[in-house]
């Protein structure tokens, strides 16, 4: 699976909140969650109680299929830039739930004294950024089997 472009993975790096989409049975939700991105293998990984509505609305055999996006706020038209993803979460398991607890920690210390911590990952299958620091409404992609500028 390719790479996202660097400038993709960047500015994911450099924010921590996203926004989740999800719906059942036609009616659609958000939620918002604190992230950690693990750039290599290029998963996010958040905490959410499994008893939460974006998470119970996507259950579907133990992997879940959602939408997100992460947005920089700015009044600036010129300085906008922001992502939006599709993918699927699950659980981690074994090593892989080591890693992405240790990353999570990395990242939010304090979510050491939350009982219990939750973990999920979310493997993104098409990411689609907005920079319009490259000319406006410039669009950068990639899905697992290509990369490019739109």
């Amino acid at each position: 699976m390719p790479a996202p472009d660097p400038r993709i993975t960047r500015f994911i790096g450099e924010h921590h909140i996203m926004t989740l989409a999800v719906a059942r049975d036609g009616e659609p939700w958000c939620a918002t969650c604190y992230y950690a991105w693990m750039k290599d293998p290029g998963l996010f990984v958040f905490t959410s109680d499994p008893a939460t509505r974006h998470i119970r609305d996507t259950a579907d055999g133990g992997r879940y299929r959602v939408a997100g996006a992460i947005a920089l706020e700015t009044k600036i038209v010129g300085l906008i830039r922001g992502v939006q993803f599709t993918g699927t979460i699950r659980e981690p398991a074994g090593e892989e739930a080591e890693a992405a607890r240790r990353r999570y920690l990395r990242r939010f210390p304090v979510a050491r004294m939350v009982p219990g911590l939750h973990l999920w990952l979310l493997e993104p299958d098409l990411i689609k950024m907005t920079d319009n620091r490259l000319g406006f409404g410039k669009k950068l992609t990639w899905t697992p089997s290509s990369t490019g500028i739109a």
